[in-house]
């Protein structure tokens, strides 16, 4: 009447470590705002998983000249979604401090043709090379920008 089954640990570590290796596409993790609580708006974040495994918050804007103002030195992301509200890459860039002069409506109406509808913004990059780190670690083949 045993119905037991041997687990070999090792196995089961070289399958787990085996599956983080896979896993380690670039995507989007959606955050949980502010949504829910009286009185607040909502925080428009969400977060992208590097290469690298590593996470990085951002805010969400619509991808607009306005919004292209406010954005200041940071990473920028051009984002389109599916009908299903799966976020996918377009483009990955940084902007300095004046963010026309690096993106400008170039950028803004290349994104727009090939779809996209959102930018998602990092600023938390401390300086230049950072931000050209994140921006390659959040690259794909056909996210370059």
């Amino acid at each position: 009447m045993a119905n037991k089954r041997a687990l070999s640990w090792s196995a089961a570590l070289r399958d787990l470590k085996d599956d983080r290796t896979r896993r380690q596409d670039v995507r989007e993790e959606r955050l949980r705002t502010t949504a829910g609580l009286r009185g607040s708006p909502a925080l428009a974040l969400s977060a992208w998983r590097g290469r690298s495994g590593r996470r990085y918050v951002v805010g969400v804007h619509a991808l607009n000249e306005p919004a292209l103002d406010e954005v200041g030195a940071a990473v920028v992301l051009a984002v389109r979604r599916d009908t299903a509200g799966i976020a996918e890459l377009v483009s990955v860039a940084t902007s300095g401090e004046s963010p026309r002069e690096h993106l400008g409506r170039t950028w803004l109406s290349g994104m727009r043709g090939h779809g996209a509808t959102e930018m998602h913004v990092h600023r938390l990059a401390e300086d230049e090379a950072e931000r050209a780190a994140i921006a390659d670690d959040l690259s794909t083949d056909t996210a370059r920008g």
